[in-house]
């Protein structure tokens, strides 16, 4: 199943609901969200910095992270960016297979 890192930042308004919910509450509604696409939360932090929230996500294709991309996203309460992570495996793959490229300019 695709990996996805999300890293995520509250607006005022999302931040005011993490108050009143506080971050179990937050992390029951991703478990909701992410189980009803056939996904697994495999890691969730809350952090402080440049991102509120980080998490390691499952899901079972691309466009189920891209349909809860965009339905977070419309909310407005969080910033999102999500980042499809690769295995080793997937890698030496990559890197076995032949591409035939030009830059440009040459």
């Amino acid at each position: 199943m695709p990996k996805f890192l999300i890293q995520a930042t509250y607006t005022s308004e999302g931040t005011k609901g993490l108050l009143k919910e506080g971050a179990s509450g937050r992390r029951a509604a991703v478990d909701q969200v992410v189980s009803g696409l056939g996904g697994k939360v495999e890691a969730m932090y809350f952090a402080f910095g440049q991102d509120d929230l980080v998490m390691i996500i499952d899901f079972p294709d691309p466009v189920s992270m891209a349909a809860v991309s965009l339905t977070v996203k419309a909310s407005g309460a969080l910033h999102t960016r999500a980042t499809p992570l690769l295995t080793v495996d997937e890698i030496d793959e990559a890197s076995r297979r032949q591409v035939t490229f030009r830059a440009p300019g040459s």
